[in-house]
């Protein structure tokens, strides 16, 4: 697991390198390595995790003709050495990414088709006309950004924004109709990011770079569903995922699972437990009383599986702090208040000494775990406004009246998703089968992996995902529909493998998702309600020109008078929002980088 950056094309500067290599340590801390010329570079942050004193990026083969920086994890590694070692190719140590160059110099860009596990991959190729390809995961578990410039054919790559910030050739200006996008979605869908000048490689994609053609941007094939021959789904399935985890848990470091108290997390930590040894599991929960605590589940889930518990409790005083550090490291406002607790837990579990944690994240994509899949699903007729109403911070109507006249005739022909994920989302048949691909396609790498990478590496944590690895992926989405949803009931088939593995409290509670009691915390004399009037002060939002501050006032008023969720988290993505122009205006640039250089 690391960090990757580089360039190609375009003139970069040792002290640029420096920059965005120091931007990027808190996820690599382990080691650093970078080679440039003139015209390019590549370079990483290692977070070691498989043979610790190998490693060494980056990889190398030919004399340097081919160069790999790599951050992820390669699971079927010891198959494909095996395989290249009958070829003839050497290797100098065990880990993972070794394997790269010479997998590379073997099948070319469809070297990802031989791959099994998480990645984002850069290769320069010097062997004839130079190129840069670069390579994402096929559900985008290890997120790559990257800003291309066709006037000069400048292409600047890295595995954070803020990172990618630190080149002098990429601008800070805000993508105009960023905000509208945020509220409609909670955080940018699909390649646009809240800056004009930066992209994000989708999943599943391959983009390749040349001085005679420029940037291609090229997507391969996703997970696509299997076939479920026979009988006993559940069986097959709680086989399926026993074995996934079994191999995720494959690490020369301490290793611990996340347990929320709910299905998907219970039943990772269930199988994580099964090996005999002992497995350390973490809970998060706030300081004081507050609705939808679930330590309750999470505690009785360590006890039935053998699991030691760690209790993470923090205080809702520190948000104000935190929110500033979870933005900075997401490099884009994300409205879901989980990002605190994230931000929070994998730093808890750092901090007890692990560097690699499972978690349940991508079960409710897969087996059909969302209210709005079942309201969608059960639907006689239209879905599709509905749905799109859930995935908002607040419905397109309410939206509006948020905005100052100009920034509303400025975004008024502007669509909040991409194009593909709209046509998804229009009402037609097969609801839950169309409403599962743009899940995958555009909210689970948005919304939920990126927010999962980011804040465990911002604190040297790999998280691995069993949810997300491609066969139980194509198992979840091969299922037919009565085995997702029926009868009112979410993730059937999911529940059904997790018969007798789990407490009955746990499989007979309601669903609720992890993350802060909101509407309770964001309450006159509690911490956020102070720091929220504050950055949303009436100057600050004149100065931005987006939001009307008499709008905002009544969303403040209405909140005080009648707490209600659409108004609570209205507030705090706003809140969000500002202190992301805070923490990234122009003049950020400089501070930024003389602090991660002195660090």
């Amino acid at each position: 697991m690391c960090r990757i950056f580089g360039h190609f094309n375009g003139v970069v500067t040792p002290r640029e390198l420096q920059r965005v290599g120091a931007l990027q340590r808190h996820g690599g801390p382990d080691g650093q390595g970078s080679v440039h010329d003139a015209m390019w570079s590549v370079g990483n942050n290692r977070l070691a995790i498989v043979d610790l004193d190998g490693g060494q990026q980056p990889y190398e083969l030919l004399d340097g003709r081919i160069r790999v920086v790599f951050n992820g994890e390669i699971y079927n590694h010891d198959e494909l050495r095996q395989r290249l070692r009958a070829r003839g190719y050497t290797f100098s140590d065990r880990c993972d990414g070794s394997v790269l160059p010479a997998l590379y110099d073997v099948y070319g860009d469809g070297f990802t088709e031989h791959l099994d596990g998480m990645y984002a991959i850069a290769v320069l190729d010097q062997r004839a006309e130079p190129r840069l390809v670069l390579a994402t995961d096929h559900v985008g578990m290890k997120p790559l950004y990257y800003r291309w410039d066709p006037a000069s054919g400048a292409l600047h790559f890295s595995s954070e924004i803020p990172a990618l910030l630190a080149f002098d050739a990429v601008s800070r200006t805000a993508w105009t109709p960023g905000l509208e996008a945020y509220l409609a979605t909670k955080t940018p869908f699909g390649e646009q990011t809240m800056f004009g000048d930066i992209k994000v490689l989708p999943p599943a994609a391959t983009a390749v770079c040349d001085r005679t053609s420029g940037l291609r941007v090229l997507r391969r094939n996703a997970p696509r569903p299997g076939v479920l021959p026979g009988d006993d789904i559940p069986g097959r399935l709680r086989a399926m995922l026993r074995n996934e985890v079994r191999r995720l848990r494959a690490a020369d470091v301490p290793l611990a699972s996340i347990t929320s108290g709910g299905l998907d997390s219970g039943l990772v930590t269930a199988f994580a437990a099964e090996d005999g040894s002992d497995l350390h599991t973490f809970n998060l929960s706030y300081k004081g009383t507050w609705p939808g605590d679930e330590r309750r589940f999470a505690r009785q889930i360590a006890e039935r599986t053998g699991a030691v518990y760690h209790q993470v409790e923090i205080d809702p005083a520190t948000f104000p702090d935190l929110v500033s550090d979870v933005v900075w490291h997401l490099g884009q406002p994300n409205a879901d208040p989980i990002t605190v607790s994230t931000y929070a837990l994998f730093r808890a579990v750092r901090d007890a000494g692990f560097k690699v944690a499972l978690t349940g994240d991508g079960a409710d994509e897969v087996f059909g775990g969302y209210d709005r899949m079942r309201a969608a699903a059960e639907a006689r007729g239209a879905w599709g406004a509905s749905y799109a109403d859930a995935l908002a911070v607040a419905p397109a109507r309410l939206r509006g009246l948020l905005y100052t006249k100009d920034y509303a005739d400025e975004v008024e022909l502007t669509a909040a998703l991409p194009e593909r994920a709209s046509r998804l989302l229009r009402d037609g048949d097969d609801p839950l089968g169309r409403i599962t691909a743009f899940e995958m396609e555009y909210r689970l790498p948005a919304y939920h992996l990126r927010r999962v990478d980011h804040l465990s590496m911002a604190h040297s944590v790999e998280v691995r995902l069993p949810f997300c690895q491609r066969d139980v992926v194509a198992f979840g989405r091969a299922l037919p529909d009565h085995m997702r949803i029926s009868g009112g009931r979410v993730k059937r088939a999911l529940y059904a493998a997790a018969s007798g593995l789990l407490p009955m409290d746990v499989l007979n509670r309601p669903k609720q998702p992890f993350t802060l009691p909101l509407t309770a915390m964001l309450a006159p004399g509690q911490p956020l309600w102070d720091f929220a009037r504050d950055m949303l002060g009436a100057s600050r939002l004149r100065s931005a020109g987006q939001l009307d501050p008499g709008a905002v006032r009544n969303l403040f008023k209405t909140q005080a008078d009648r707490p209600e969720d659409t108004a609570a988290l209205t507030i705090w993505a706003l809140l969000v929002h500002e202190v992301w122009r805070e923490r990234f205006r122009p003049g950020a640039r400089a501070e930024a980088a003389r602090g991660a250089m002195v660090a």
